[in-house]
């Protein structure tokens, strides 16, 4: 249906240039600016090292009064407030290192405020795991993005390789926009949604680049831009269909989850959209653009 459509995705890159410099910015300057001390992520004490402290309020939690309680006790100490469990009563809170008093506090207020609320369970995380933990996010989505960039290599060639790890980056990058800009909380849930959408932002760009080398080899007078464009549109349908079902389980998961889940599944809808969109409209231009570039080099030597 969309193969004799004449927008050209290949001739609009400036465009989506701009629009990926839009989306992508906040998440960039969260990671320039971490090494300086200014953190714009809300980090959760996976990551930072912390309490976390669950109750069971024997009835339905309501997170904002929660917050307001625990925040008069723990200040800005105070990380992130979210339901747990499928009955509705039990309230996750999580902050930085308190001690046992200011637990205790804690406590007391609650079980003052909710007459049957009970302690489930009360954990900690060291600052040195904590930092074990950030070290492994780091070294998984580093490790993946490099085996991503070996296999395309060798599927593909290299300047594909790098077009498709250009196209992930962008989508990490989003998404660590949509964590500062809805104040998402930042804790080992990032690791399995990152992972997650770079095996689900890959595949959809090795299906356009499958697509693109089988007409370039059908067609191989052709100019890869258009060879390109042309296979872009091939599987528009398909792209388009694959993004709409996923996102309707995530929707779901959405709707019907607790704080907890909806928190993993914020990141993966928009990892999932960004995944859609830079398979389309990043990938491809970036491996048309790093051909022709090989091409003026190869002019010039000769």
């Amino acid at each position: 249906m969309f193969r004799n459509n004449t927008f050209s995705f290949i001739g609009h890159f400036k465009l989506f240039l701009i629009i990926s410099a839009i989306l992508i910015v906040t998440g960039l300057m969260g990671l320039v600016t971490l090494p300086f001390g200014l953190n714009l992520f809300n980090m959760d004490v996976d990551f930072l090292g912390g309490v976390t402290m669950t109750y069971d309020l024997g009835e339905q939690v309501n997170t904002n009064d929660v917050e307001s309680l625990a925040g008069d006790i723990l200040g800005n100490k105070l990380s992130s407030v979210t339901t747990s469990g499928s009955s509705g009563t039990q309230v996750v809170i999580k902050s930085l290192f308190v001690d046992v008093d200011t637990r205790n506090e804690l406590t007391a207020a609650i079980q003052e405020k909710y007459a049957g609320a009970s302690v489930v369970s009360s954990s900690s995380v060291s600052a040195s795991v904590s930092e074990d933990l950030r070290n492994s996010a780091i070294i998984a989505a580093l490790v993946a993005v490099a085996c991503m960039l070996i296999y395309i290599g060798i599927r593909f060639d290299f300047r594909s390789g790098l077009a498709a790890v250009v196209a992930l980056c962008h989508d990490l990058l989003v998404m660590l926009s949509a964590y500062i800009i809805f104040r998402l909380p930042f804790n080992v849930n990032f690791i399995a949604a990152a992972l997650t959408i770079l095996g689900y932002s890959i595949n959809a760009t090795i299906v356009v680049f499958d697509r693109a080398r089988e007409n370039a080899k059908a067609n191989p007078k052709a100019d890869f831009g258009d060879v390109m464009d042309k296979s872009i549109w091939q599987t528009m349908t398909r792209s388009i269909n694959t993004t709409i079902t996923t996102l309707l389980t995530i929707t779901m998961v959405l709707i019907l989850g607790v704080t907890s889940i909806r928190n993993f599944c914020w990141p993966l809808f928009v990892g999932v959209l960004a995944g859609c969109y830079s398979s389309v409209c990043i990938s491809g231009n970036v491996w048309v653009r790093l051909r022709r570039l090989k091409g003026r080099k190869e002019k010039k030597t000769a």
